[in-house]
């Protein structure tokens, strides 16, 4: 499985070269489907969101495929899917993203859809691949039909967290300081990047790319 884990999207040229490395083909004749469905219930102003799309589509890949798993039935976004190069998962709620994943039965597909696709994460769309969500700051939010979603369980893609926005001024609690006192308390490795970083990764092979600073816990 090939993977790009952002914490902010392509925010430079470095990110963006290591996404077309990861392809088969040339990127002209590659299609991205991104799923928004983490920032649907985001409140606010969504520049953050707008700028995430903009910074993919201007790469200059066939076409961009927008595909919210929220908003349609499994045969319409399973087709949309099947058909892109690359399975962009924009930011957010990382809850409500694990949520919709699990009730549209895409976290079920996903395994087979990677054997010839590429996972392209940013923040919680990130944050999902782990065996665990518990570092996402993320308000956990109530469903009908199973109350407050509150499971901190993650795909398991990677083998370990993924804390996005180290050192943001919009998050100040993603610090040194503080992601020290989390990796007393959580279990297994912790990559921490800020939004100028990515980690790459090639069936299991882990490598950080960008332009900024990361931080790992738990890795002797």
């Amino acid at each position: 499985m090939k993977f790009l884990l952002t914490s902010g999207g392509i925010t430079n040229q470095t990110i963006a070269k290591a996404l077309e490395e990861l392809l088969a083909k040339p990127k002209a004749e590659s299609v991205v489907a991104f799923i928004p469905t983490a920032a649907n219930v985001e409140e606010g102003d969504k520049n953050w969101l707008i700028t995430d799309l903009y910074n993919v589509n201007k790469l200059g890949y066939k076409y961009v495929d927008i595909v919210d798993i929220s908003a349609v039935s499994e045969d319409i976004w399973k087709r949309r899917l099947e058909n892109a190069d690359v399975l962009f998962f924009g930011g957010g709620n990382t809850f409500h993203l694990m949520y919709w994943l699990q009730r549209s039965g895409l976290a079920n597909v996903l395994p087979d859809l990677l054997k010839t696709r590429i996972y392209a994460g940013i923040s919680a769309g990130s944050m999902v691949t782990g065996n665990s969500i518990s570092l996402s700051q993320s308000e956990k939010l109530y469903y009908e039909d199973l109350g407050k979603y509150t499971n901190e369980t993650g795909l398991g893609f990677v083998e370990f967290s993924f804390r996005p926005h180290l050192n943001s001024p919009h998050f100040p609690n993603v610090n040194t300081t503080v992601l020290q006192q989390h990796a007393k308390e959580l279990l297994g490795p912790i990559y921490a990047l800020d939004d100028q970083m990515a980690l790459k990764i090639i069936d299991g092979k882990i490598e950080a790319i960008g332009e900024g600073e990361y931080l790992v816990f738990n890795i002797n």
